[in-house]
């Protein structure tokens, strides 16, 4: 096989070669450059309370990015001990919320979320037989546990909002004040158009008011989806 540096146009090109195309296509499509971004994983957990599944969500300390802000438990990949997004969400549930791994049975995945801010959130569903006074909380992370019935989001559909999302060649250096290039359109000749910035993508916002405080952003996307799949399975 020759190695790529040995490679000439003619080798990729001619007639019959879409087999090896075939084979290096993947199987399962995933999200192009995801390596790029700051990849992590929640884990939607399913706790009975009473006759019907709660959903255990946690209020960030302040101390924190998005402090004091409602999340499902989860957190950063990290590739030295996280080979799958179910690793990865089993690992921080059990350090944030003090559940032992082997108490927590993984149902399935939802479909990763990829942010405007540049995250990619691996979505895994479990449940686990426990409340949430058994729960060890790591206060240095989190300020309160709280769970909420599904049956709730099911009764209370999300509000839903926009932002507006702008794509921008340069930005002003905080402490110089000066401004950097981040892409050079000009030089590059990508039409004027892009000299300054473009866009104007309005993204759709999921809003759910809770006794608890508001829960909106990715959290609320994530729990949208996954009562939009689950009721209307059971219909």
């Amino acid at each position: 096989m020759k190695s790529i540096s040995n490679l000439k146009a003619g080798d990729i090109l001619k007639i019959g070669m879409l087999d090896e195309l075939r084979e290096c296509l993947p199987a399962s499509p995933g999200i192009s450059g995801k390596q790029d971004y700051h990849n992590a994983a929640v884990m939607v957990l399913l706790i009975p309370v009473r006759d019907e599944y709660h959903i255990v969500f946690e209020r960030r300390t302040a101390n924190i990015p998005q402090g004091d802000e409602i999340c499902l438990p989860g957190g950063s990949v990290d590739p030295d001990q996280d080979e799958t997004p179910e690793r990865t969400a089993i690992r921080e549930t059990g350090e944030e919320l003090g559940i032992p791994e082997t108490a927590i049975q993984v149902i399935g995945r939802l479909d990763t979320v990829v942010a405007l801010m540049g995250t990619t959130v691996d979505v895994v569903v479990g449940t686990a037989e426990l409340g949430v006074d058994a729960m060890r909380i790591n206060r240095e992370e989190v300020a309160k546990v709280f769970t909420l019935p599904v049956r709730y989001f099911v009764e209370h559909p999300p509000e839903e909002y926009q932002v507006m999302v702008t794509l921008h060649p340069s930005c002003l250096d905080p402490k110089s004040g000066k401004e950097i290039c981040l892409l050079p359109s000009v030089e590059l000749g990508l039409g004027e158009r892009y000299y300054r910035p473009w866009g104007g993508y309005r993204a759709k916002v999921y809003v759910y008011r809770t006794e608890h405080g508001v829960i909106w952003g990715i959290t609320a996307r994530i729990i949208n989806d996954l009562v939009r799949r689950w009721t209307a399975r059971l219909k």
